[in-house]
């Protein structure tokens, strides 16, 4: 196996097609692990792809509501460990409390079971209700939709990735593509806080189902609507009607399905 890029490794691989197998090179996912220091203190580490780990970093502890503004943030530094260890440097005005609430050793994996932050559905709990006016036309998001991967290499690469894009204008949009759906909108939204946007004007496309903890993501940056291809959960639709987000699943084509607040959608 050779690493062709920081996130991409070349391979052979046995492939079976009009029933022959046949010997070809793949590409895949480059997976590393990142430490989160804070303040010189270790408040955990994430399975991540090689890229963007500074508004990673930045995306996670403003969901966990470690850092509440991103105006309190005074650095932000990456430190290249080892091949597969990262280390983010952050020195930033902090919620201790909320520091506290963290495994001090844990990892969160890449996986999308146990894997996920258990913080978030505490957070989600405590979030304010969404009331932002914000609204959009269906036919805007059908064709961001449509649109969702182009500009995503990792994608186009590997197909190993999952992508989320938080769109502002068509000039000004934000992509995190990951190997774990809640990192990928941690990317997005780190990206764009760090570059001054009002998240609350904004929405949110990602690649996989809408679960409680990519909900309560949303809500916790006070995203007024998300969107997906595939489906919601059942917790992830109590979520969005506890707090006032418009959550949308099964935008194909031209159809689409609105789960709760569709007054933010204009047909």
């Amino acid at each position: 196996m050779e690493l062709i890029s920081e996130t991409i490794y070349e391979t052979e691989v046995t492939k079976i097609k009009d029933g022959k197998k046949i010997i070809v090179k793949d590409t895949v996912i480059r997976e590393i692990k990142l430490e989160i220091l804070i303040n010189g203190k270790n408040v955990g580490s994430l399975m991540a792809v090689s890229v963007d780990l500074k508004e990673l970093a930045v995306g996670f502890l403003m969901s966990e509501s470690i850092i509440e503004d991103v105006n309190d943030i005074k650095t932000v530094t990456l430190e290249d460990v080892d091949t597969k260890t990262f280390r983010v440097h952050i020195e930033a005005k902090v919620n201790e409390k909320n520091i506290q609430r963290l495994d001090l050793e844990g990892v969160i994996v890449s996986g999308c079971g146990r894997g996920i932050s258990t913080q978030i559905s505490k957070i989600a709990i405590e979030a304010a209700v969404i009331k932002s006016d914000f609204s959009i036309e269906a036919k805007l998001l059908f064709k961001e939709m449509a649109e969702f991967y182009k500009g995503c290499p990792l994608y186009e690469q590997t197909g190993c990735v999952h992508t989320a894009k938080l769109y502002y204008d068509e000039n000004t949009y934000f992509i995190g593509e990951d190997i774990a759906q809640h990192n990928t909108i941690d990317k997005a939204v780190g990206k764009a806080r760090l570059a001054g946007i009002d998240v609350s004007k904004s929405f949110l496309m990602v690649s996989g189902r809408l679960s409680s903890e990519m909900v309560a993501k949303a809500v916790t940056h006070q995203i007024p609507i998300l969107a997906s291809r595939t489906a919601s959960t059942c917790r992830g639709v109590n979520i969005a009607d506890k707090f006032g987000l418009t959550l949308i699943g099964f935008v194909r084509g031209e159809k689409m399905n609105i789960y709760r607040n569709a007054e933010r959608i204009h047909v």
